[in-house]
Order: C-alpha cells, then structure tokens, then sequence
C-alpha cells in the first residue's frame, strides 16, 4: 500500500515484515542486552508500535537464551490485560539471523525516564502510577499457570504520559510455575532483587519486593542501594535486611509505611490483591474502573 502524494516527505521504512504489515524505521527507541527496540508502523490500523530485534547471532552458543526469548515471546502473546504491553506479531527471521517482534508503543518510554524528565509529581500521581503496576502484577499473579516477572524495575514499566496509564513489559526473564509457586533460579537486576531470590525458593512475592522498590524510586529519584558501588555490596545489604539509603529521603510517613510492606520478609508481604485494597490507594481511581467493573 503506496501513497506517491509527498513522497519526497515520506519516511522510509528499512525493513518490513514478512506479512508487509508492519514496517520499521531506523529510530531507535531503546536497547537493552539483549534486543533493540525500534520506531514502527502498523499500515493496517494506522499506529505506531514498537519493532523489538533480537540479534541470534549473538547467542549462537547459548541455545538456553535462544530458548527464553522464543518462551518470552510465547508467554507475551497469551497475556490480555490494560496494564501488561501488548504483543501483535513474531517471526524470526532466516536470512538476517533475528528474532522479530511487534508490540505495542507506549509513548512516553519507560518510567525511569519519564519520572527523570517531570521532577513535580504529586504523591496522587504515584500512587496512580503504583496501583496500574499492582494490576498488572495481580492479572499475573493469579493467571494459571502463575507468572513471575522477576526483573520488574522502572526501566521494565512504561507510560502513555497523555493518558497517565502505565503498562508493565519486557518478560525476557519471567517463569511461569505450578500450583506450588515456587522458582528457583537467581535472575534479576540486582537493586531490585528480593532477598529470598538469593535462596533460591521464592515465589510471586518476590515481584511485590521489586514494586516496593519501583515505588522507592519513585518517590525519590534514586535508583535503590546506589550508595553501593558493586553487586557484592548489594547482596551483602538486601540477604542482611537493610534498607537502602534512599528511604531516608522519603518524607512522607504514609508512603513509607507502604513500602516497608512490601519490602516485608515473604511471609509477612502482601500479595498484589491485598495490596489493591490498601488504604494506601482509598479514593485513587483509574478510567477504566467502572469498565472493569462491568466485565
């Protein structure tokens, strides 16, 4: 589907699909270890999303991360929920040796960006922000099979800054686990790491442990335990108990409560739900409530 009118105007697209649906652009809107995330378009539905590119090449060696990104991609396209980034399309593709895939954009990036970018955030703005992460963590919380994202920190959440709504995403290391829901492999970023990671035996709660953290973050602009110049020295503070240096900074007695909760050792932390249903949040409401209400 051609349009010659402006075409001196037109942006091109450096790849397309194999379905010609989709076309990317070589705008680069993010990276991480493993994939590259790039400006596209769905010429079918008139929007933008985000082109995901997984170089295999990369991995060659390590059919295990092969595996994970393909089990990524496979756990994405089952997930339905207004606060979990949509999944469209995957392929991988022979010839350039990647793995592709479509999802949804958010416009504003993630949250560790956007927060940097607006310093004036009201307490009731966060707590918005917070109680999206918690339905998203409580629709995979209670999916069956239980998801466990295992690497949730503010760069893994992002934003429609218009609308304010906040959708969790990259799943490149989440499990799925039985009726037990219990994990037990040591993966993570490392300041968001709950202690019981370390162990080896944990389960769901260990993303609420990460929310706390999120919302520390949050509140302070300060990544957590960035008075530690290694990972050792996190290890050592977070198997120990102790808190981060950044909760010193947060004023508001509330707020803080609140996180102390969810930073809680696992049999005393509250399970996403429970959280949803804190004081915390008393006369905090998103637009689709009622929707939800409804369904």
């Amino acid at each position: 589907m051609t349009n010659d009118a402006g075409d001196e105007d037109k942006e091109e697209f450096v790849e397309v699909d194999p379905t010609s649906r989709y076309g990317r652009y070589d705008e680069l809107m993010g990276a991480g270890a493993v994939k590259k995330v790039y400006r596209a378009f769905d010429q079918e539905e008139g929007i933008e999303v985000a082109w995901n590119q997984v170089k295999l090449r990369n991995f060659t060696d390590d059919e295990s991360m092969i595996n994970r990104l393909f089990s990524e991609v496979g756990l994405l396209r089952q997930l339905k929920n207004k606060n979990i980034i949509s999944l469209y399309s995957v392929w991988r593709d022979e010839k350039r040796n990647t793995l592709n895939f479509i999802t949804e954009a958010c416009t504003s990036g993630n949250l560790r960006e956007y927060r940097k970018k607006h310093k004036q955030v009201s307490t009731k703005a966060l707590k918005k922000w917070s109680r999206q992460i918690l339905k998203g963590l409580d629709y995979l919380h209670s999916s069956e099979p239980c998801v466990i994202h295992r690497d949730l920190n503010c760069s893994n959440v992002f934003i429609n800054g218009n609308i304010g709504q906040v959708k969790i995403g990259d799943f490149g290391l989440a499990v799925t686990v039985g009726r037990n829901h219990s994990a037990h492999s040591v993966i993570g970023t490392p300041e968001f790491m709950a202690p019981e990671l370390y162990d080896e035996d944990y389960t769901e709660l260990i993303d609420i442990y990460s929310f706390g953290m999120c919302l520390l973050e949050l509140v302070t602009l300060e990544v957590p335990y960035s008075e530690c110049d290694n990972v050792a020295k996190i290890f050592k503070k977070v198997t120990s108990g102790v808190r981060p240096e950044a909760m010193k900074k947060v004023k508001d007695p509330e707020v803080a409560a609140f996180i102390e909760k969810c930073l809680a050792q696992p049999r005393a932390r509250p399970s996403a739900a429970d959280l949803l249903k804190d004081p915390f949040f008393d006369g905090i409401y998103d637009d689709d409530d009622e929707e939800n209400a409804d369904e």
